[in-house]
C-alpha cells in the first residue's frame, strides 16, 4: 500500500483503522488526532514529515516537550499515539522500518486517585434530591448521582445509556464501554428506586415532545443537544453544584472521583480486585489495583489519627 501523500492523510487513515479494527472510542481517537496534529505541525516546522522521520527526529520532539513543561503524562501519551501511528504505518507498508519502535517513555508518576469518604457521598447524594430548578431537574440529579455511584460507570457510559436498558425495573444494567465492550452491573436498591422514579418523569416529558411533532428520544437522559442526551461537560458542572450544595470541596469533586469511590468503597467492604475490575470494565486487573494502594493509604490514616500509640504522650507516666 502507497503511503498518503499528506500528513493529514496519515493521521485520518490512521485514526479510521482504529475506530474500524480495534473499536476505538471517540475521546481516545480525538486525543490520539490532537497528538499527532501536534507533532506534524511541530515536523512541518523543521521541514520534515511522518516518512522522513527517524528516531533522532522523534526523540528531538519529546525532548522539545520536555522544555514546554508539559507533565508525564502527556508525554508518554504523545509518545503512545507516535508510536501507533508508526506501527500502523510499518504495518501497511507505507514505511520499511519503524523509527519509534525502540524509544522508552518518561512512564507516569504512580498518582493516586482522589476519592471520596462515604459522609462525602452521602451529602453528595442529598444535595442532588434538593438541587434543581424543578421537580423534575431533582429527579433527575438524584437518578444520575445514585446509578454514577451504584455502579461505578464512566461519565460517558452514564450520560449515553440507552433508556431501553432501564425498563422493567432491572436489577442489572448492561453498560456499553470502552472498545465497544458490554458488561453487566447490578444497581443498589437505591439506585433502582431513583431509577424508577425518573423514568416516570422522563416518560411525561417525552410525550409531551412527541405531541408536539419531535422524535422520541432513545436516551435515557434526553438533551435538544447535538448528541440527543445530557452531555459530560454539563454533568461535570453539575455534580461542582452538586458539591458546593453538599458542603464538599468541589476541588475533591468530579464525576471520576464517585467512580472511585465505588471501587475504594467496595474493596473497604470486602470484594475482591477480580469482581471490581469486572464491574468498573478495566481491561487488566493491574489498573484496578490502584486502588489497593489508596485503600492502604486510608488505613495508614486511621491507624495514625485513632490508634493510641500512635499519638504523642508527653504526659509523665510515673
Amino acid at each position: 500500500m502507497t503511503a498518503p501523500s499528506s500528513q493529514d492523510l496519515w493521521v485520518s487513515t490512521f485514526l479510521e483503522a482504529q475506530a474500524a479494527e480495534l473499536g476505538a472510542a471517540t475521546n481516545t481517537l480525538l486525543a490520539y488526532g490532537r497528538d499527532l496534529k501536534d507533532f506534524s505541525d511541530w515536523l512541518v516546522r523543521r521541514k520534515s514529515g511522518f516518512a522522513e522521520a527517524d528516531r533522532d527526529r522523534i526523540e528531538g520532539y519529546l525532548i522539545d516537550c520536555d522544555a514546554q513543561g508539559l507533565s508525564r503524562a502527556t508525554r508518554a501519551r504523545r509518545l503512545s499515539a507516535i508510536k501507533q501511528l508508526y506501527r500502523f504505518a510499518f504495518e501497511e507498508g507505507w514505511r520499511d522500518s519503524n523509527p519509534a519502535i525502540q524509544i522508552k517513555g518518561p512512564g507516569r508518576a504512580k498518582r493516586l486517585p482522589k476519592t471520596l469518604d462515604v459522609p462525602e457521598v452521602d451529602r453528595l447524594l442529598a444535595a442532588a434530591r434538593r438541587t434543581g430548578r424543578s421537580d423534575a431537574d431533582r429527579i433527575r440529579n438524584t437518578c444520575l448521582m445514585e446509578l454514577l455511584y451504584a455502579t461505578g460507570m464512566r461519565v460517558t457510559e452514564l450520560v449515553s445509556l440507552p433508556v431501553s436498558s432501564a425498563r422493567g425495573d432491572p436489577r442489572m444494567l448492561l453498560v456499553l464501554g470502552k472498545g465497544g465492550k458490554e458488561r453487566m452491573v447490578p444497581l443498589s436498591p437505591p439506585a433502582r428506586e431513583a431509577l424508577s422514579g425518573w423514568l416516570i418523569v422522563r416518560d411525561a416529558a417525552e410525550e409531551q415532545t412527541i405531541k408536539k411533532g419531535a422524535q422520541a428520544s432513545r436516551f435515557l437522559f434526553p438533551s435538544r443537544g447535538k448528541s440527543g442526551h445530557l452531555t459530560r461537560h454539563r454533568f461535570f458542572l453539575l455534580v461542582k453544584e452538586l458539591a458546593v450544595e453538599g458542603g464538599v470541596s468541589p476541588q475533591k469533586v468530579t464525576p471520576h472521583t464517585l467512580r472511585h469511590a465505588f471501587a475504594t468503597h467496595l474493596l473497604a467492604n470486602g470484594a475482591d480486585l477480580r469482581s471490581i475490575q469486572t464491574l468498573l470494565g478495566h481491561a487488566d486487573v493491574a489498573t484496578t489495583e490502584i486502588y489497593t494502594h489508596v485503600l492502604d493509604e486510608r488505613l495508614s490514616e486511621l491507624v495514625l489519627e485513632h490508634h493510641p500509640l500512635a499519638k504523642d504522650d508527653t504526659t509523665d507516666q510515673g
